[in-house]
């Protein structure tokens, strides 16, 4: 029935894309969005195309930011020598939520999986093996997830980082096993950071 209404039908499909959306959410908020004045719909129109127009990935760390460098890569009370590698921006955010971590960071923009074809090159490795070479990092801290593309991400960078001479260390595993760092409360993370520990 709703299929020979093609504008719904265009947005069900887009909303559907988002992760954890499944087809009756999608509907649910299609069906919310109609019910709106068209003023809200306009308003969440250009609030997705201004997110999509004003933010980048910073160039140091490739967090998202609407300034390069990004706030937290310009912040000269951060200590430069302690590095935090995470999978992904909202790892980060979960991090510094925790207010128990006052370095630098480093988004890799995802977690090695070979069965999904992502191998080192499609993460920001090589980005970071670059930074590592001023020798200004003295740790780096890797809070992957503990899944099993985690934990290979992790070992597989504490191999190339440790010939630099560099101390990799790896938050404690307070956080349980196959959980995304995202969805952790502060209070676990916050204990995870402070109990982290060499690889």
């Amino acid at each position: 029935m709703l299929d020979s209404i093609p504008s719904f039908t265009r947005l069900v499909n887009e909303l559907a894309k988002f992760p954890g959306i499944g087809s009756k959410t999608a509907t649910r908020l299609a069906f919310f969005l109609l019910r709106q004045p068209s003023a809200e719909a306009e308003a969440l129109a250009d609030a997705i195309l201004d997110l999509k127009r004003r933010t980048r990935f910073c160039s140091v760390c490739y967090h998202i930011t609407e300034t390069d460098p990004c706030q937290l890569c310009s912040d000269t009370a951060r200590d430069a020598h302690l590095l935090c590698v995470v999978e992904e921006p909202q790892d980060l955010l979960a991090v510094e939520r925790s207010h128990s971590f006052r370095g630098r960071y480093h988004v890799l923009h995802g977690s090695l999986s070979p069965l999904d074809g992502i191998g080192p090159n499609d993460l920001k490795i090589s980005q970071l093996m670059e930074r590592l070479q001023s020798g200004e990092v003295e740790e780096v801290l890797i809070a992957t997830n503990f899944t099993v593309e985690g934990d290979a991400t992790a070992l597989y960078l504490a191999r190339l980082i440790q010939p630099l001479g560099i101390r990799v260390t790896r938050l404690a595993y307070g956080i349980p096993m196959g959980s995304e760092l995202e969805y952790v409360d502060e209070a676990t993370v916050n204990r995870a950071v402070e109990g982290r520990r060499e690889i």
